[in-house]
């Protein structure tokens, strides 16, 4: 039997304020504003405390609205040697927005994590929600970014992401024929997509939302832990290799019931040979040396050419 490779990753988006100005619903809830509080501070230090305790490196995707409401916690982040990406500023849905509205935000938090890490460029984001934009692929390409975090086309295998799919919704004002119409592929880019799961992430089953009408927050961390577990088994099982990149956020798992969740994932992961702990840039780096985009692909600009070139053209592929 060939040997494993499986590349894990807890991935932390610290939504905390920010989650609840620009997506829950608690924007005029100080009891809402209070759980962000909390997860801005006390979360993301019980979960700085557990990855030392398993000596993890990992990603945290940090709204700018969180890294500047909580910069001693975000700096502890920085100095144990994590990576730090891209969620919006106030975790506004993208979709919601003009390109005016989304570029200037991609600029003031591209510039924002740049200098909070001492000059590092973000190299990936996570669309606020999961719920990225049709033009959020060029966005990502003239800052130069290099991976995404927020599609599901695959959920354990890394892919080069497409961008300009176009489909057409039903109209029942109209005749079947307007809408009897396949899906058309977009273009294919050079961002490295590191797939995205509902069903791989904390919040939904085990954080209250008063707003959310399909809210819970009361579901058992053992349940959660079983379907985690079992994607987990099910591509162990039936893959040479794969990603199994989890999302948690410090408004949950930075609680006693979460803390225990990912102690015991961590653990029982850890019995299996092959398993190694890394960030999402590792992931990265680690598709781009063995895949490269197809001919045309939109290729990402370089490091930093959009701040000095607005106008920036995104180059294609060649042979």
């Amino acid at each position: 039997m060939p040997a494993k490779r499986v590349q894990c990753c807890i991935s932390v988006d610290i939504d905390a304020v920010a989650g609840w100005l620009g997506s829950y619903g608690g924007e005029d809830s100080t009891s809402d504003i209070s759980r962000g509080l909390f997860a801005g501070t006390i979360g993301v230090r019980r979960l700085l405390k557990l990855f030392d305790k398993y000596n993890i490196k990992t990603t945290w995707f940090i709204p700018g609205h969180s890294l500047e409401t909580f910069p001693e916690e975000c700096r502890m982040i920085v100095e144990k040697g994590h990576e730090i990406g891209l969620h919006g500023y106030s975790h506004e849905n993208p979709v919601a927005m003009t390109l005016e509205q989304q570029t200037a935000i991609m600029d003031k938090c591209y510039k924002l994590i740049k200098e909070f890490t001492g000059g590092k460029p973000p190299r990936g984001m996570v669309a606020p929600w999961w719920e990225s934009s049709q033009e959020g692929a060029e966005l990502m390409l003239k800052y130069g970014l290099e991976y995404d975090h927020s599609f599901s086309h695959h959920d354990c295998q890394c892919y080069w992401l497409r961008t300009g799919d176009k489909w057409i919704p039903i109209d029942y004002k109209k005749h079947p024929d307007h809408w009897m119409k396949p899906l058309e592929g977009g273009q294919t880019t050079g961002l490295v997509e590191i797939p995205a799961s509902w069903y791989l992430d904390d919040l939904p089953p085990m954080m209250f939302i008063k707003k959310a009408v399909n809210s819970h927050g009361w579901v058992n961390s053992k349940d959660v832990e079983e379907l985690w577990l079992d994607q987990f088994n099910y591509h162990y099982r039936e893959e040479e290799s794969f990603v199994f990149p989890v999302t948690v956020h410090p408004d949950v798992c930075g609680h006693p019931q979460g803390l225990f969740l990912l102690e015991r994932v961590i653990e029982y992961i850890n019995k299996h040979d092959g398993v190694e702990w890394v960030t999402m840039e590792q992931i990265c780096d680690d598709f781009k040396s063995k895949s490269q985009p197809p001919e045309g692909a939109l290729m990402p600009a370089k490091v930093g050419e959009i701040l000095e070139k607005p106008d920036l053209q995104l180059e294609k592929k060649t042979g």
